[in-house]
Formats: C-alpha cells, sequence, structure tokens
C-alpha cells in the first residue's frame, strides 16, 4: 500500500503534468504557426517535471517504509 507521503508527492507530479500538458495543448492551438516548437517544449517541460520528482518521491517512499 502506498502511504501518506508517497501518495502526496505522486499527486503533485500529477498535478504538474496535467497543468504542464493542458497549457501545451492550449498553446499550441491558440499559435498553429509555432505548435511544432510549442510541442517540444511542452514535451521536455514534462520531462523535467518527471526527472525533478524521482527524489521527492524516492525520500517519500522511504519515509513512509520507515517505521515511526
Amino acid at each position: 500500500m502506498i502511504g501518506r507521503r508517497t501518495m502526496v508527492e505522486l499527486l503533485h507530479v500529477a498535478a504538474g503534468l496535467a497543468v504542464a500538458l493542458w497549457l501545451t495543448v492550449n498553446f499550441a492551438r491558440s499559435y498553429p504557426l509555432g505548435r511544432d516548437v510549442i510541442w517540444w517544449c511542452g514535451t521536455a517541460a514534462m520531462l523535467a517535471t518527471l526527472a525533478m520528482a524521482v527524489r521527492p518521491v524516492g525520500r517519500a517512499l522511504e519515509q513512509d517504509r520507515t517505521p515511526k
């Protein structure tokens, strides 16, 4: 079972990815000439969000596994 700390971290990551996707879709729709560049930047932002989440999620997992 996932602990509380881990769940909070994963929800933050999911929220960040949802916002990045929402912004990318809307920016690409509003500026069709730059659609390709906007999608590349949005994809990079989402990958950066995932990369930056690895350590906090790992730390939260470790804290949840450690008995109090």
